[in-house]
Parts: C-alpha cells; sequence; structure tokens
C-alpha cells in the first residue's frame, strides 16, 4: 500500500489462442529469465553479500559486464528485471532470517535484557550485521553505550543463528516473466513484446482493447498467456460506512457476523465437490504411476512409455485444478464486496490466524480439506478490500471464543457445525456463536483473556 493514498491492484488481461511457435518463443524468455534469477541467487544470496543488495545498482552493473546476457541472447528488458526480481527475492529471504533470530533471541531464557538489546540493534544496522557476519570490525552502536555483555559470545550467537536458517533461494517456475514498458508497444488490439531478433516483436493478440505503460508480468498458459498488470486504485472514503461488524471466519458459511447474517453460505458446496474430484484423480494417478514403474522394473517398456505418454501428463488437471480454485476466489470477492455494500462498516473485527494441533495426525480426508481451505486467502482479501475502502480491521486473540457460550459464558459443547449450552440450553451455529463471542471479547465482556 502506498503513502500517497492509492492502493496497488493487479488487473488482469488475457491473450487470444497463439500459436504453437509464439508459446515456444515465450517459454524459451521464462526459461532464460529463470536461469538468470537463480545465477543472482547463486552469487548474492550469502553472507558476503548481505549488506550490497540496497540500492540493487550496483549488482545490476556488475551483471551487465559479465556477458550472461549476451550468452543468453537474452534481451535487456527481461534480463535487468530478472536480476532485479532475484536481488528483491534474496532480501526478503534475509528478512525471514532476522524475523526467525528476533523469535529465537525473545525466547532465549539465557540471554538477558542487555544482550537482547544488543542482538536486536544489530540486526536493524545491516552494516554491522554483515560486519558481524563476515568477521569485520565495526563501529559499536550508539544505542548499545553503557550496556553490559559479552560481545564475542552474541556475535557467535548470531553467526550460528544466521547459518542455521540462511537458505538460497532458487527458482524452478519456468511459465512467467516480467517486461518493463520499453519492452512492449500495442498496435489494433495487439501487444508486441521485444524478441531475440532485433526490431522484431512477438505479437500477442489480446482478447480487449486496454492499453497499459508499467511493468507487465506475463504467465504462460497451455496455449495462451495472462497478462498481470499492477495499477494504483485510490483509496475510497464513504461517509455512510458506521459501525462495526464482528465476523467469523468459517470453511462452509465464509462468513458469519455477530448479528446474524451470513456471507458466502455455499463455500463449501464449491470447494467441497472439488475436493472430492481431486482426491479421485490423485488415487487414479497414483494407481497408474505403480503400473507404471513396476512396468519398467519388470522390463515392459513399451507398456511404461505408453502410460507415460498417455496418462502421466498435467495440463489437463493443472488446468482443470485453476479453474476450480479461480471459480472459488471470484465467488469470495463477490461475497466479500456484498457484504461491505450491505453492512457498511466503519470497523471489522476478527480473530488471528490460528496454528493448533501442529503435531497431531488427521485423517487424508481432512487433510486434503485443510489444503484446500480458503481462510487464509478470504482474509487477504479482507486485508485489501478494508484498506481499499478506509476500514479499520481489527484483529483478536481467538482463545475461548469457539468453545465458551456467547449468552451465558459457561463452556458449550461443539458438535459438527452446530454449538449447544447445557447451562442456558443455547441451540445455535458454532459461527454464529463464536461471532458473537468475537463481539462480546472485543468490548471486555465475560472476561476473557
Amino acid at each position: 500500500m502506498s503513502t500517497d493514498g492509492t492502493i496497488t491492484k493487479t488487473l488482469w488481461q488475457y491473450s487470444d489462442p497463439l500459436p504453437e511457435e509464439t508459446m515456444e518463443l515465450l517459454r524459451g524468455i521464462a526459461s532464460d529469465y529463470r536461469k538468470v534469477k537463480n545465477y543472482v541467487y547463486g552469487k548474492y544470496a550469502g553472507v558476503k553479500n548481505v549488506n550490497r543488495l540496497t540500492p540493487v545498482y550496483g549488482i545490476l552493473n556488475e551483471m551487465r559486464h559479465l556477458g550472461l546476457r549476451e550468452q543468453l541472447n537474452l534481451p535487456a528488458v527481461y534480463y535487468e528485471l530478472a536480476v532485479t526480481d532475484a536481488v528483491t527475492d534474496i532480501k526478503r529471504s534475509w528478512g525471514m532470517v532476522k524475523n526467525k533470530i528476533s523469535e529465537k533471541i525473545s525466547a532465549n531464557e539465557n540471554l538477558g535484557e542487555d544482550d537482547r538489546i544488543y542482538l536486536r540493534t544489530v540486526l536493524k544496522l545491516n552494516h554491522v550485521y554483515a560486519a558481524v557476519l563476515n568477521g569485520e570490525e565495526y563501529e559499536m552502536p550508539k544505542m548499545t553505550e553503557g550496556l553490559e555483555f559479552d560481545v564475542k559470545r552474541l556475535n557467535n550467537l548470531l553467526r550460528r543463528l544466521t547459518r542455521r536458517y540462511l537458505t538460497t533461494p532458487e527458482s524452478e517456475k519456468t511459465d512467467s516473466f516480467r517486461v518493463s514498458p520499453n519492452g512492449y508497444s500495442y498496435k489494433d488490439g495487439v501487444l508486441y513484446i521485444a524478441g531475440r531478433i532485433p526490431r522484431r516483436r512477438i505479437p500477442i493478440p489480446l482478447r480487449d482493447e486496454r492499453t497499459f505503460d508499467r511493468q507487465i508480468q506475463i504467465r504462460i498458459g497451455r496455449n495462451d498467456v495472462a497478462l498481470a498488470v499492477p495499477v494504483e486504485t485510490r483509496i475510497r472514503k464513504h461517509a455512510d460506512y458506521v459501525g462495526t461488524v464482528y465476523a467469523c471466519i468459517g470453511s462452509a458459511d465464509m462468513l458469519t457476523l455477530s448479528n446474524g447474517n451470513r456471507y458466502g453460505e455455499s463455500l463449501e458446496s464449491l470447494t467441497g465437490p472439488e475436493t472430492e474430484r481431486l482426491s479421485g484423480k490423485n488415487r487414479e494417478r497414483r494407481r497408474v504411476y505403480t503400473a507404471y514403474v513396476r512396468s519398467g522394473e519388470s522390463g515392459n517398456l513399451q507398456k511404461a512409455d505408453r502410460i507415460e505418454t498417455n496418462n502421466l501428463g498435467r495440463q489437463k488437471y493443472d488446468r482443470q485444478k485453476e479453474k476450480g480454485r479461480r471459480r472459488t476466489e471470484t465467488f469470495i470477492n463477490s461475497e466479500l464486496n456484498r457484504m461491505l455494500e450491505i453492512e457498511k462498516p466503519a470497523k471489522i473485527v476478527i480473530t488471528k490466524p490460528v496454528v493448533k494441533n501442529r503435531g497431531k495426525s488427521y485423517s487424508k480426508s481432512a487433510n486434503r480439506k485443510q489444503a484446500r481451505n480458503f481462510r487464509s486467502f478470504i482474509r487477504e482479501r479482507l486485508v485489501y478490500k478494508c484498506r481499499l475502502h478506509s476500514i479499520e480491521l481489527a484483529e483478536i486473540n481467538s482463545r475461548g471464543t469457539g468453545q465458551t457460550c456467547s449468552v451465558c459464558g459457561a463452556e458449550g459443547k461443539r458438535l459438527g457445525k452446530g454449538f449447544s449450552c447445557a447451562c442456558c440450553g443455547l441451540e445455535t451455529t458454532a459461527a454464529l456463536n463464536t461471532a458473537r463471542n468475537i463481539e462480546k471479547k472485543y468490548k471486555g465482556s465475560y472476561g476473557f483473556s
């Protein structure tokens, strides 16, 4: 989200079916785009370069003179964006490492308060952190003056934790790449992007007449492409958006509000059948794969080749799976929009995401349903839409909101989608009870902790 009253959203544009020759050209660019990224990962993701990632121009200048672009015959409009993307991924990876180290610092009972201040200060100062990791001299940060700590011990701890969590990113995707505005043009509903031959661009006929002047991500399909275009949208403010909505995010009913209103009631009817369809497909594919392996082991290579050619492809499988996912995501977006139009909230209160029973083993069917759970996508879109419409989004701890009776405060019992309380006789849905408990907890009722 930007700071000038706008928010970035992604617009999608689709091409007409493309000839195989064009698809091969696009796949070749995507493959080399990946090779460039992986080269950058291998060269710059280590501790020696942790302080060289910002700004990216230094790395770009080095990569321009390596000869890799000429070796791949990859136009600069792709090559330099691949380098930039890779550096961004490396910086993101370092951010994750620092977050994990910060968690360990907080949880380490052998560290004193002065120790923690020093370690957290080093993590914030990238040049100091880089010096520590590379065993170089550095000036002690001013924030640590007057503190008592063992510098050698703490620096060794930082190095150990960094080695434990630092990984080198790797790109396996060969189905997408980005192109800058000087690498494409439009004419008569056709997008022309830079090709490997100078002054000969690759034509991509589009389904609509929209044109853009910004970086575009090209995602390669089976015989067409999708264009992801980031655009800035002005944040909207609504004078009639008042009051607070308390919502329970579920997998059966997408949103259940404390006022009794429900949105996305047919979410389960979309995800359930698709989960079972994929389960059946996967069982059949496992059976065929077993036959393929056994045929190879027994020396029946003709049968193994026939199975590999006719039964082990993923194009149709992936295409149908993606179609089902997009249908569900479209439904979620439309229901969130409908909720905002009807409820007109100034604030929405939900619970924080919870990971429970991390080590518990579930049945295969439960695991499949959990894998296709769209709650994280619902949260992601809810965050975006709240920003877009200037709605405050508050998250509270979910402790006690599921088992506590929303009427009397006693502990009740969840039975599938239902909830009952033996103390006061309440009979309702678990989602509605949770939504009402979210409201009570947010307002401070019943002494929730």
